[in-house]
């Protein structure tokens, strides 16, 4: 979706050499790293990117919430950082947790919250315990953030 809107410089980083390699198969992006986020530092320099996106990693015994700073590092001003998270029962400290720390980069000026979106039709249940309304689906949450300018 991002290369059909117009993004054609795309780099990658993964915890999983398989993922990286299923990612190079696509032919989309430009750089593929192997880095494990929140462990070690994310493999550019500060202020690097137009957008940061987090998409299917931020949730519980995946990657940590004090990954933020990290994000931000490599984000230019002005940029925009995508993440999203579940909202599944098993998730809902981690989302609780996250949210905090959104709102916290927030309040000292990091980033302005442009979005933030429920989607009920996130990904599907493995259980139906997991199903947030019954329906074989887990719902899940988009938020979307601009990086401030340093005064």
């Amino acid at each position: 979706q991002l290369h059909r809107r117009g993004f054609r410089c795309l780099h990658g980083v993964d915890g999983s050499a398989g993922m990286l390699e299923r990612a190079r198969s696509t032919g989309l992006y430009q750089e593929l790293r192997l880095c494990v986020l929140g462990r070690e530092p994310l493999p550019a320099p500060a202020e690097h990117y137009d957008a940061v996106t987090v998409v299917g990693a931020l949730s519980e015994g995946q990657v940590p919430c004090s990954v933020l700073p990290e994000l931000l590092r490599v984000t230019k001003p002005g940029g925009f950082l995508c993440l999203t998270t579940r909202s599944n029962p098993s998730n809902l400290r981690y989302k609780a947790e996250l949210e905090a720390a959104l709102g916290q980069l927030e309040r000292r000026g990091a980033w302005q919250k442009l979005l933030a979106q429920e989607v009920e039709y996130w990904e599907r249940a493995t259980t139906e315990e997991e199903s947030t309304q019954g329906n074989g689906y887990i719902s899940g949450v988009v938020y979307i953030y601009q990086k401030c300018p340093v005064p």
